[in-house]
């Protein structure tokens, strides 16, 4: 296999997205990915937190086999069996929610959820955070606070509170203020998190406002941060959750999660997506919520997370680790654009951040303390190399 030869290939016929780490991935299992070499890295990206259960889980191997020898596709025209149990095994996790609406992405699931906020609320203006990121769409590009995505014509009716300062959201206040959204986390702005009280405080000015509360838990959700949701581990309700990323554990799928008095007023028509719940998603949702669950991979994040966090303590150069569970970012006092290139040279791949002095860890929830003390012992490595 031409490892060079393929990335000119993909180079010469795809539209310039991202900038690729120099791999060619060909194959991967737990924690590890291989790459058109034969050169095996361990996985502390996961595909920009996809791959929640691991590369290629047996489990959702087999259900995603199955169900492609049954059925491939049908749209929600029709009742599906796989469909129903991957709704049923959602809600059944999702305690206090009634309906989701199934959609193909982060972006998509965004654009829903203020839909259905201004459709419930009968107002239009949305309160989003500055550092916030939501998709790359019109509407959620719109809500999205980091300066260099927000090109192109967007919606004039979002405004930007600061994140973690309810006064700063109180300042934007108006009487046609349908909806805030936020990430519990936000992620791409360098692991950003707030106190519990701030969370707290959004659910009680929203309920004595009249406004909708979207936490976006595209990141955070499935039991990345310790818990399910982020909502439960920060204590708060609600009343709007979405969901992409790696809730099928690669297979392509965004959710919905809406609570029983908001699914009321949407009516047949209003909401549609034509891949959104495919029986191959849902089959692979299902046995991706089953997995997290039998295998007890939240509580492991939470494990995991507390060790690094303990690991790393003290490390040089190392200013603190933020986040919750396995949504880490590591502050440094400089640049860490070397320490992650020097990293993938040491065969480890990790994430960096819009502050540039922020390294993230988004790994598999299946990681083991001899994943963490590799990452160390490579991080020492490269510190000391002068990175």
């Amino acid at each position: 296999m031409d490892k060079t030869l393929l990335m000119r290939k993909e180079d010469a016929y795809q539209l310039n997205t991202y900038k690729k780490f120099p791999l060619v991935l060909v194959k991967g299992k737990g924690m590890y990915v291989s790459d058109a070499d034969g050169t095996r890295y361990l996985d502390f990206y996961g595909g920009h937190a996809v791959a929640l259960t691991g590369h290629c889980h047996p489990k959702v191997i087999a259900a995603l086999k199955k169900q492609l020898d049954k059925l491939l596709f049908y749209s929600n025209v029709a009742y599906s069996d796989i469909r129903a149990e991957a709704a049923e095994a959602l809600i059944s996790a999702a305690p206090g929610f009634g309906k989701v609406f199934f959609c193909n992405s982060g972006a998509e699931a965004n654009e829903a959820a203020m839909r259905v906020a201004k459709k419930f609320t009968g107002k239009k203006g949305i309160i989003a955070m500055k550092g916030g990121f939501h998709g790359r769409t019109t509407g959620a590009l719109s809500a999205t606070g980091i300066g260099k995505y927000r090109t192109g014509e967007l919606l004039s009716s979002v405004s930007f509170a600061e994140f973690g300062s309810i006064e700063s959201v109180k300042s934007l206040l108006a009487p046609d203020t349908a909806a805030i959204i936020l990430e519990p986390i936000q992620s791409m702005a360098g692991v950003n998190a707030a106190g519990k009280g701030y969370y707290k405080g959004l659910r009680e000015l929203c309920d004595s406002k009249g406004i909708m509360l979207i936490f976006d838990e595209v990141q955070t959700g499935f039991g990345r941060t310790g818990k399910m949701f982020a909502a439960q581990a920060f204590g708060v309700a609600p009343d709007i959750i979405t969901l992409a990323k790696g809730i099928a554990s690669g297979v392509p799928m965004g959710a919905v999660l809406l609570r029983e008095k908001v699914a009321k007023t949407i009516a047949y028509g209003e909401l549609g997506s034509t891949f959104g719940g495919s029986p191959l998603a849902c089959a692979g949702l299902k046995a991706t919520i089953e997995v997290i669950a039998d295998e007890k991979l939240a509580e492991n994040a939470h494990a995991m997370g507390m060790y690094i966090k303990k690991t790393f303590s003290g490390m040089k150069g190392l200013v603190r680790v933020r986040g919750e569970g396995l949504l880490l970012g590591l502050e440094f006092g400089h640049d860490v654009s070397g320490i992650a290139a020097a990293l993938l040279k040491e065969n480890i791949i990790v994430s960096t951040s819009e502050a540039k002095n922020v390294l993230r860890l988004l790994p598999p929830l299946i990681i083991g303390k001899t994943h963490v003390d590799t990452l160390h012992r490579a991080m020492e490595k490269v510190l000391q190399d002068g990175h």
